[in-house]
């Protein structure tokens, strides 16, 4: 995959047009929250020196008398209690502006991956693994948002050190230097852990994705698996997986608990020796050592959680090169779009491929060389030949999924390339070997071709699929068929998947393999079904000959990617 320039990696993840004034929202909270938290802070100076521990300080006696108010003990605990309501109000502000921030950017982040893997050209799309997609899209994603939570508990963490540094400094500039240059010491000393983590969420990635990997293929392979008795190599198998995601989250955690200790004990060593040199060298009265000492006390855990959401961060980076890299590619792939309200195209004359070619990178050879092909419109075709001889491919291109690399496809002479390719295909209706249906009842799923449609032309389009069985079924049209239509059998499945493609009322319906898995019957059910739609559309049968290949006025043989001399007797003698 193309990969991204590391330093476009945060912008590319901000869409200034939908979160710009939420993050700027967010940042407001928490300049707010961390101000608050600075001035309460500064006021332990006038507190501690009304309580006896020192002499009065003169420069918060001038800011109080600027605002006109007395410098008391009643007037610093009363702001005090004030300040510290205002800051839950900030704070509750800035956790839901944190939220609406976070939600906003990773499920726009999911909608354009989704958006992207919709629009990609199908020769990318097709070549990608589906099991990493649905990984990313479902738990790939959900690691960038907690990423995405740390980084914004870093950034307020470090917008409130600064406040705290700024009281610092208003209190003893010499202690606010020494504590800023510490802190910094601290912070670049954990660097290793920090690029060590990411190293860590690189590899829990790799681990999570090789975990749904198995685990798709493995439910959808429950019956070879109980027919071959290997119930407990893929528990084993499964069980391996999470061990090795356990022990990268393992590996972190510890990594984090030691950075922690580290980060405490190192500044505990920094606020000792602050103190020391308050006292010793600076001679600091006790009225700063005071809130000084408070001021470090709470500087401290801000440190050590700036320092774990940093380490957060960096562990959720790489999930985010991820999903970038897969939604570049995938962008980078768009196909081009129709204009709004352009019009179906047509087939009343041909379907025509003039020396068309294909190639598939990483493949010797071409999958289609020099195909010259006329389908009249309204006719029934056959297109025959070995596994692997491009028939499938074939399928694509005459559905408008595969643009040709060489030579061209016209309907009626208009040339099917760019955006013309999306206009054709709204006149294509496709049944491959598989039939592909979805959880749900009978009647959503014929909505999927035609929303619009009322019942009578559903049962109008099950009756030309042979599929009439479901007029019979105590639910009727609103039967639920389970999980990928398991509750019907392989027939009523392919059946209901013709009806599907009928109610679309396509000028070209292509079979791809459609009838190679279905027994006799079902066979001759299909059969019948496609003899009585002679004439009212056009189709192209993908077959090795049998009772839908007997269907066709004429026949094309693929070999090895080329058209070669055939018949439909021929072809069935070969086997």
């Amino acid at each position: 995959m193309p990969q991204v320039a590391r330093r476009h990696r945060l912008s590319a993840l901000l869409d200034p047009a939908r979160q710009g004034k939420a993050a700027l929202r967010l940042f407001a909270a928490m300049v707010l929250s961390a101000a608050s938290e600075g001035i309460g802070l500064l006021l332990l100076v006038p507190m501690l020196a009304m309580l006896g521990a020192g002499a009065q300080d003169h420069r918060l006696s001038g800011l109080f008398a600027a605002f006109g108010l007395p410098l008391t003990l009643a007037t610093v605990l009363g702001l005090f209690a004030l300040l510290v309501m205002l800051r839950a109000v900030i704070n509750l502000w800035r956790g839901l502006e944190a939220q609406q921030f976070q939600i906003q950017l990773v499920d726009g982040l999911r909608h354009r991956a989704w958006q992207a893997l919709l629009n990609c050209d199908w020769r990318v799309l097709s070549g990608m693994r589906q099991s990493h997609n649905a990984s990313l899209l479902i738990s790939e994603i959900d690691r960038i948002g907690y990423g995405v939570n740390q980084a914004i508990a870093g950034t307020a963490t470090l917008v409130t050190l600064a406040a705290v540094l700024l009281a610092t400094m208003a209190i003893s500039p010499h202690l606010a230097l020494a504590a800023a240059i510490g802190g910094t010491v601290v912070m670049l000393a954990h660097r290793r852990l920090r690029r060590h983590a990411a190293r860590l969420g690189e590899m829990q990635g790799k681990a999570a994705d090789a975990i749904h990997e198995r685990t798709s293929e493995n439910l959808g392979a429950l019956r070879i698996i109980k027919a071959f008795g290997r119930e407990a190599e893929v528990a084993a198998s499964i069980s391996a997986g999470l061990k090795q995601l356990r022990a990268a989250e393992r590996d972190f955690l510890l990594s984090r608990g030691l950075g922690q200790i580290a980060l405490q004990a190192t500044g505990a060593g920094l606020l000792a020796l602050t103190v020391w040199l308050a006292i010793a060298r600076w001679e600091a009265s006790l009225a700063e050592i005071l809130p000084l000492v408070a001021l470090f006390a709470r500087a401290l855990p801000l440190l050590a959680g700036l320092q774990e959401s940093w380490q957060n961060w960096a562990h959720s980076r790489p999930a985010i090169d991820v999903a970038l890299d897969l939604i570049v590619t995938a962008e980078n792939a768009r196909e081009e779009v129709s204009a709004p309200g352009e019009p179906p195209l047509p087939l009343k004359q041909n379907i025509s491929l003039n020396r068309l070619g294909i190639e598939y990178s990483g493949r010797t050879g071409r999958a289609l060389d020099g195909i010259d092909l006329t389908i009249p419109a309204g006719s029934i075709v056959a297109i025959t030949g070995p596994s692997g001889a491009g028939k499938s491919t074939l399928a694509d291109v005459l559905a408008g999924l595969i643009l040709a690399d060489r030579g061209s496809m016209t309907v009626d002479g208009v040339a099917i390339s760019g955006a013309m390719r999306r206009g054709w295909r709204s006149q294509v209706a496709y049944v491959q070997q598989e039939p592909v249906l979805f959880s749900g009842t009978i009647r959503e799923n014929l909505a999927w071709a035609a929303p619009d449609a009322d019942e009578g032309a559903m049962l109008h389009a099950l009756d030309l699929a042979a599929a009439g069985f479901v007029r019979v079924l105590p639910a009727g049209l609103d039967t639920a068929i389970g999980d990928s239509g398991r509750q019907l059998s392989g027939g009523e499945r392919q059946r209901i998947v013709l009806a599907r493609a009928l109610l679309r009322k396509p000028a070209l319906l292509i079979l791809d393999e459609a009838a190679n898995a279905l027994d006799a019957a079902n066979e001759a059910a299909i059969a019948e079904a496609i003899k009585g739609l002679r004439g009212r559309l056009t189709i192209a049968i993908i077959c090795h000959g049998g009772l839908l290949g007997g269907l066709a006025d004429c026949v094309f043989r693929l070999d090895q990617g080329r058209l070669a001399p055939s018949s439909l007797h021929e072809e069935s003698r070969e086997g």
